[in-house]
C-alpha cells in the first residue's frame, strides 16, 4: 500500500512538474492558430476589416475565433508564470547537485521557451490597445453619442450603432467604431440613468414600431443579427467563466490537499504522537462518546443481553478509546489540511479573477440582464425567498448550522458568544442591503415589481 501510494505521489509530482511546459505549449499552439488565420485570410496582418474584403459576418466569425485563442493564451501564460515560480523554488537545491550536461539541456530548453514567448508576444501585441487609443475611442464614442438627435437613452444606444454603420458605408473610416469591439451598454446598466418625461417602456414600443415600418429593412435586419450574435457570444463567455470560477478552486483544493498538503500534515502528526485532539471541543466529544460506550456495555450486562466480565468490558473500552483517538487525529489532520488547501483555492480564485477582468464585466452584464429581465412577480418571489432564508425570523437556525460546519471544517473550537453576536448583526446588515437595493435601484427600474413585492409580503 505504501509503495503504491509512493508511486501515485511520484506520478502526480512528475505531472505537476510539467505544468509550465504544458501551459506554454497550449499558448503557443493558440498563437500559431491566430497566425494561420492571419496568413490565410488577412495577408499576414491583424484580423480586421481593413486588411480583407470579407463581409461583416465573416469578419465577426474570425474575430470570435481570435478572441477565444487570445483567452487561451492569457490563461496559459498565467498558469505558466504561476507554476514556473513554484517549481523554480522547489527545484533550487536539486539544480545545485546536477551535472554539466543537465545544465546545458536546461539552457537549450530555456532558449526554446524564450523563442516561443517572443512569438506569442508578437501575436498578442497586435490585438492590444494602449490607454491613449482607448481614451481616443471613448472620446469619439462620447461625441457621437451626444450629437445624436434622440433624447432617450436606449434610442441613443441603438442610433449610435446605426450612425457607426452609416459612417463606414459613406467611407468615413475615421468616424467609424466597430460596436463588436467594445462593451455595449446593457439595459440593466442604464437603469440608474436619468429618465425622460415619458416612460421608457412607452418609448421602447414606439422605437420598435418605427424600426418595423422602416423602409430600409436591410439595415434593421443587420442590426438584429449583430445584437443576436453579441448576445450569444456574451452568454457563452459568461457560462464558461462562471463554471471556471467554480471548477478551478475546487480542483485546486482537491489536488493541493491530496498531493502534498495532506502528506505533509500526516507526516507531522506521525512525528508528534502526543498531538491527538486539535481543540478542547474535540476532546470533550471524544470523552462523551467513550463514556456513552462504556455505559452502554454496562447496561447490556445488567439487563442480561451480554455476559461480559469486567475485564472484557475494560478491554473493549480500551479498544474503543484507541479507535476514537485515531479518528480524532485523522479529523484534526484533515482540518489542518483544509486550511492550507483553502488558501490555495483562494489564490487560484484570485488568479482567475485577475486574469479575466473583461470576462467579469461580461458576466456582470449577463447577470444584470437576467435579474432585471424577470417579470415583476418573479422578482418579488425571489426577493421574498432570499430575505426569508437569510434574514427571516427563522434564519438564525440556518446560520448556526453554517457556523458549526465552518468551525468543523477548519478545526476551530465552537464559540457560542461569537455565534450569537454574528447572528445578531450579520442578518441585520443583509436586510439593510436588501432594502437599500430595493429603494435605490429596483424602485427606479421597476416600480410595479416593488408594488408586487409589498402586496405579496403583506
Amino acid at each position: 500500500m505504501a509503495i503504491q501510494l509512493k508511486n501515485i505521489l511520484n506520478a502526480a509530482g512528475e505531472w505537476f512538474s510539467k505544468t509550465p511546459q504544458r501551459a506554454l505549449n497550449r499558448s503557443y499552439r493558440a498563437a500559431l492558430k491566430i497566425k494561420d488565420i492571419e496568413d490565410k485570410h488577412f495577408n499576414g496582418q491583424k484580423v480586421s476589416s481593413q486588411f480583407s474584403d470579407y463581409g461583416e459576418s465573416v469578419i465577426a466569425y474570425f474575430k470570435t475565433e481570435v478572441r477565444g485563442y487570445l483567452q487561451t493564451i492569457n490563461a496559459g501564460l498565467t498558469e505558466f508564470k504561476a507554476s514556473r515560480f513554484f517549481f523554480n523554488l522547489s527545484d533550487f537545491h536539486k539544480r545545485q547537485s546536477e551535472g554539466q550536461e543537465t545544465l546545458i539541456e536546461e539552457q537549450n530548453a530555456a532558449l526554446t521557451i524564450l523563442e516561443r514567448l517572443k512569438f506569442i508576444d508578437e501575436i498578442v501585441s497586435k490585438y492590444k490597445t494602449t490607454r491613449l487609443e482607448n481614451r481616443q475611442v471613448d472620446i469619439s464614442l462620447t461625441k457621437a453619442y451626444q450629437n445624436l438627435p434622440t433624447n432617450d437613452v436606449e434610442n441613443k444606444s441603438l442610433s449610435l450603432e446605426s450612425y457607426s454603420l452609416n459612417s463606414k458605408k459613406n467611407g468615413k473610416e475615421g468616424l467609424y467604431i466597430d460596436p463588436s469591439d467594445f462593451k455595449t451598454r446593457s439595459r440593466a446598466e442604464k437603469a440608474s440613468e436619468t429618465r425622460g418625461v415619458l416612460p421608457r417602456s412607452f418609448l421602447n414600443t414606439l422605437n420598435k414600431i418605427r424600426l418595423e415600418i422602416d423602409p430600409e429593412s436591410g439595415e434593421t435586419e443587420e442590426e438584429v443579427i449583430k445584437r443576436y450574435r453579441n448576445s450569444r457570444y456574451k452568454t457563452a463567455i459568461s457560462i464558461k467563466f462562471i463554471l471556471l470560477l467554480i471548477i478551478v478552486p475546487l480542483l485546486t483544493h482537491q489536488l493541493a490537499k491530496v498531493t502534498f498538503v495532506s502528506p505533509l500534515v500526516n507526516s507531522y502528526m506521525e512525528k508528534n504522537p502526543q498531538v491527538i485532539f486539535i481543540n478542547q471541543d474535540v476532546e470533550e466529544e471524544a470523552l462523551v462518546e467513550l463514556k456513552n460506550f462504556e455505559e452502554m456495555l454496562l447496561f447490556k450486562r445488567k439487563i442480561g443481553l451480554t455476559n461480559l466480565s469486567s475485564e472484557e468490558i475494560e478491554e473493549q473500552v480500551n479498544e474503543k478509546a484507541t479507535e476514537i483517538s485515531e479518528k480524532s487525529r485523522r479529523d484534526g489532520a484533515d482540518a489542518i489540511a483544509n486550511i492550507f488547501a483553502d488558501l490555495f483555492s483562494l489564490i487560484a480564485f484570485g488568479a482567475v479573477i485577475a486574469a479575466n477582468k473583461k470576462e467579469i464585466e461580461i458576466v456582470k452584464t449577463f447577470l444584470d440582464e437576467i435579474v432585471y429581465g424577470l417579470s415583476d412577480s418573479a422578482k418579488a418571489f425571489l426577493i421574498i425567498l432570499l430575505t426569508d432564508i437569510f434574514v427571516g425570523y427563522h434564519s438564525p437556525h440556518g446560520w448556526e448550522v453554517i457556523l458549526e460546519n465552518v468551525s468543523r471544517h477548519f478545526g476551530l473550537p465552537e464559540n457560542r458568544d461569537f455565534n450569537f453576536l454574528f447572528i445578531a448583526t450579520f442578518p441585520v446588515i443583509l436586510d439593510t442591503v436588501f432594502k437599500y437595493w430595493i429603494f435605490r435601484y429596483l424602485n427606479r427600474l421597476s416600480p410595479s415589481a416593488v408594488a408586487t413585492y409589498k402586496n405579496m409580503n403583506e
